[in-house]
Parts: C-alpha cells; sequence; structure tokens
C-alpha cells in the first residue's frame, strides 16, 4: 500500500515513526520505497531510540537520510531531541535549525544528554532494553489472559496499546481510575477509533520506567492484575486506594534509580 501510494504521489520525502505502534518498523522497506521513487526517507525514532541503541530493535541508519528523537523516553535522557543525518545534508539542516527554529542551547541539557549517551553506549544498556521488550510482552500476556483487546494482537517494542471497547469503559475514565490507583498510562486512539480523540477508546502505555526500576515478567503480572482491578473498579474511590497503596510497596521494592528513600 505505502509503495502504490509512493508511486502514485512521488513525495520528495517520506516520514516514517510512530508514536503508539507496538510492532516492528521495516525500515529496510521504507528505504527501498522512497530510493525507488527518488524521495528522501526521514526515520523518527523518538519512542524507540533506546531500544535501537542497546540492540532490541532494527536500525534505520543504513537506510534513512534523516533520523530525528527525543533523548527521553526509552533513551532514558533529558527532555531534548537530535537531528542525525548524511553529511552532504548536515549544512542544509544546520542552518534550518539555527536560528530559524532553535534558539539558545540549555548546555545543562546537552550536558546530560551526553550523559545518556555514554549510558547507551554501555554494554548493560542493552540487557535494559531487552528487558523493556521482555516486560511488555509479559504485561501483554497478562492482559490479554485478563480479556483486553490488544492492537496488533500484542507488542514486538516497548509499549502496550489496548483497546477497552470490550470492557465497556471509556478510556479517558480508565485513565483517570488508574492514574488514582498509582499507574500511569495515558489514553490513546486506536485504529479506526469511533470515538473522538479527546475521549477516545484506548489506553496506551510502556515499560520503559519500571524496567529501570529493575521490575520484571512477576511484576508485570501483578501490574495487569492491578490495571484490570483499578478499570473494573474505576468509580469506587476505596479500591483504587487500596489498589494505589499496594502500588506504593511494590515501588518502595524497587527505589527509582538515584533517588534515596528515607
Amino acid at each position: 500500500m505505502v509503495r502504490d501510494l509512493a508511486r502514485k504521489e512521488r513525495p520528495r520525502i517520506i516520514v516514517t515513526g510512530a508514536t503508539a505502534y507496538p510492532r516492528i518498523i521495516d525500515f529496510k522497506a521504507f528505504g527501498e520505497i522512497a530510493k525507488e521513487v527518488g524521495a528522501y526517507l526521514l526515520a523518527d525514532i523518538a519512542h524507540i531510540a533506546g531500544l535501537i541503541a542497546g540492540g532490541a530493535h532494527p536500525s534505520p541508519v543504513p537506510y534513512a537520510d534523516v533520523i530525528t528523537t527525543t533523548t527521553h523516553k526509552t533513551l532514558r535522557g533529558p527532555r531534548g531531541a537530535m537531528i542525525m543525518c548524511r553529511k552532504e545534508l548536515a549544512d542544509q539542516i544546520d542552518r534550518a535549525v539555527f536560528p530559524g527554529l532553535q534558539g539558545g542551547p540549555h548546555n545543562q541539557t546537552t550536558a546530560a544528554i551526553g550523559v545518556a549517551l555514554k549510558e547507551a553506549a554501555a554494554p548493560e544498556f542493552k540487557d535494559y532494553a531487552h528487558q523493556i521488550v521482555a516486560n511488555a510482552k509479559a504485561l501483554a500476556e497478562e492482559l490479554k489472559a485478563r480479556g483486553f483487546s490488544l492492537v496488533s494482537g500484542g507488542t514486538d517494542n516497548h509499549l502496550v496499546l489496548a483497546d477497552l471497547t470490550s470492557k465497556k469503559v471509556i478510556a479517558k475514565k480508565a485513565a483517570k481510575a488508574l492514574d488514582a490507583a498509582g499507574i500511569v498510562c495515558n489514553y490513546n486512539t486506536v485504529p479506526y477509533d469511533p470515538r473522538r480523540p479527546f475521549s477516545p477508546s484506548g489506553i496506551r502505555l510502556g515499560t520503559p520506567a519500571v524496567t529501570s526500576r529493575g521490575m520484571g515478567a512477576s511484576e508485570m503480572k501483578q501490574i495487569g492484575k492491578w490495571m484490570d482491578d483499578a478499570i473494573a473498579h474505576a468509580s469506587d474511590e476505596a479500591a483504587l486506594a487500596r489498589i494505589a497503596g499496594e502500588v506504593r510497596e511494590m515501588c518502595r521494592r524497587f527505589p527509582a534509580p538515584g533517588i534515596a528513600i528515607g
């Protein structure tokens, strides 16, 4: 379908990347299509940069002309961004970014990005990246076992997208209930969503943060259980408070790196 559309429209640039796609992106196929129609290929890897750095997702580097990414999310750095490109495009992109699109640099952020990239080059970062995926798969399987309908049936990366239509609950209400229970996610549209974007049918959640805290498959099963319980009792403040207390106990056993708990 993408190849047919590209042949018809002959775009000058093709952009690939996603914010709520739980499967592997075939950068090689996109690169072949772009080359066939004489287009540049831009790959946005904001969500999966850490997985790529850790070898848990294929890299777009051999196929893309330009790569954009944030430096947080799975890369686990400060909030920021980077643009990478082929050498022949560097001057044009530099001139477009500064002073046209970007103001003065935040040196503290640049330094923090350097620290994050050094961490990403360490051998243990590969373990982290692969554990993110393993945890996402474990969480997806637990949710499926509890009757959740997952977009694409599961996940190959760090995120899970669930359609709550079968649970007969509005996703916005479910997300607020989960937040009250100490579980952070966001309400999100799903493919062919009949509802409005500001009150959609799905929720999106990911496993990088819990993986950084050292949680594994058994904790994912427990999180799936809590999610099911919280959504089933979305209007029950006492039940949500009980779950939130249990969540806090687990978090105490798996403290966030670098944060001392008194």
